[in-house]
């Protein structure tokens, strides 16, 4: 069987359930009663969102606001869990099923209020807003950032949710052993449910600069022994959300040179390789969220015939046939091209 890395960049497309995705990544067990939000600390200002990272906080910056949090306000009904950067767990016992939530980055710029969940359990998720938000604003964190002209983590903001849940793995399924490497919970957490082995690398932020190298590096280890390696990057999703088109373009050739650029160049004297480069979705800058429309791929390898497309975007592609994700994805790991 050939060598399969599959390159991805952005994140995840909406879906209810991605709470407990998150939970299996970050290594937390949830009942059969539990339902698991993605809590993201961001910063509303003048009644809108205006950031819905926090200014991209750090994990060193964010952990300590979430244990404040959890400190005074879990109970045996909630638990807050940290995660990374902005992205964190809270954790309800028996929440009702049915509330419509927001994703924060979806309303970047914009008035939050009309966007407030609704629905079962509203009330519940609103008196954790309202009793985070003063902790938040006396935390010393809080504070240094402000100090050093940082935004501050001024709210929580609940969305996501979801409970457990079993997937058949990539083993069961293709018979494939394999590693995800990302730094965002949601993708290591669809490595979980797929029994993937979750390669934690240092220094990787989910935005600029990551530590490419180091991803590189565990995905070379991890092709010496695995069948399959999917390499997670998320900044050009982030600048999209940022709806800031330079560093939109940033990110875009970082993913290129380090990530692209350095396994082509590691697969180029081995035959078994085959590489399969994809997004998820599009994060257009001029609307700074998600868009459903069908994107480009891109794969070279082992049994793989050149096409007649010279060049990877979405207008070059235009014309071509739109195949869904999953017939994409099986036709990659068996080589049906």
């Amino acid at each position: 069987m050939a060598n399969l890395s599959l390159l991805g960049y952005d994140a995840a497309a909406n879906f209810e359930g991605r709470g407990p995705i998150e939970a299996a990544s970050i290594g937390v067990a949830l009942d059969a009663d539990d339902t698991a939000f993605r809590c993201n600390v961001v910063t509303l200002r003048d009644g809108l969102m205006d950031d819905y990272s926090a200014g991209h906080i750090t994990t060193e910056e964010s952990r300590p606001l979430i244990e404040e949090l959890q400190a005074a306000l879990g109970s045996k009904s909630l638990r807050l869990v940290p995660g990374i950067s902005y992205r964190h767990l809270a954790i309800y016992k028996n929440f009702p099923r049915g509330l419509n939530c927001t994703p924060p980055h979806d309303i970047s710029g914009r008035p939050w209020a009309p966007h407030l969940p609704k629905g079962p359990g509203k009330d519940l998720v609103f008196d954790l807003m309202e009793k985070a938000r003063p902790i938040l604003a006396a935390s010393e964190m809080n504070k240094k950032r402000v100090a050093a002209g940082k935004k501050p983590a001024t709210d929580v903001w609940l969305w996501g949710q979801g409970r457990a849940m079993k997937l058949a793995t990539l083993k069961e399924r293709f018979g494939l052993t394999g590693s995800v490497i990302s730094a965002v919970d949601l993708v290591r957490g669809l490595g979980v449910l797929a029994g993937l082995k979750v390669r934690i690398v240092p220094g990787a932020t989910g935005y600029l600069g990551t530590n490419y190298a180091g991803k590189i590096a565990a995905a070379k280890e991890a092709l010496a022994t695995e069948d399959f390696v999917y390499l997670h990057v998320e900044a050009p999703d982030e600048t999209g959300h940022e709806g800031d088109l330079k560093k939109k373009i940033q990110a875009i050739e970082e993913f290129d040179k380090n990530i692209v650029g350095e396994i082509l160049a590691w697969a180029d004297d081995r035959p078994d390789v085959r590489i399969l480069v994809a997004p998820d979705h599009a994060t257009p800058v001029a609307t700074k969220t998600h868009d459903g429309k069908p994107v480009p791929y891109a794969v070279c390898g082992a049994g793989v015939s050149a096409g007649g497309v010279l060049t990877y975007s979405e207008r070059s592609v235009a014309a071509c046939p739109v195949i869904p994700a999953v017939e994409l994805f099986q036709r990659f790991i068996k080589g049906s091209w």
